[in-house]
């Protein structure tokens, strides 16, 4: 339907182009377009791909790049995080660009392991019950 639209449109102003010139021969002159419609002809497709690459690709990864970006700002002490690495861990310290993770136990104090900002994927959201211990 859109390309029966656009070649309308370019057909149209090739009929208004072969009419505002003189005919030398008929048969020529249908074949030939007026240099409008051939430029509208490259145009119009370049502009519908743009459009839809825009669509589909750039506009949709922008929008998650926006909510990473505000995930990782939004981390605080004491936050469930699971690292690129597939390490779940809680948050214990933050500092500029690096975080503190507490991973694992070893005897009475927690394994630390240091990390960078940009390498935790997400911040788990379910809290889990156990035997007396409750993990937010």
């Amino acid at each position: 339907m859109l390309e029966n639209l656009l070649f309308g449109i370019t057909s149209a102003i090739a009929e208004s182009g072969e009419a505002a010139a003189p005919t030398v021969e008929a048969g020529v002159e249908a074949a030939e377009m007026s240099p409008m419609a051939a430029i509208l002809q490259l145009v119009v497709p370049m502009a519908l791909m743009i459009a839809v690459f825009y669509f589909m690709l750039i506009r949709p990864q922008r929008k998650k790049d926006k909510k990473v970006k505000e995930m990782l700002a939004a981390l605080k002490k004491g936050d469930r995080v699971t690292t690129i690495g597939g390490i779940y861990g809680t948050i214990m310290n933050i500092k500029d660009e690096t975080i503190t993770l507490a991973v694992g136990q070893s005897g009475d104090k927690p394994t630390e392991m240091t990390v960078a900002r940009w390498a935790i994927r997400g911040v788990e959201e379910v809290s889990v019950e156990n035997d007396g211990e409750i993990l937010a």
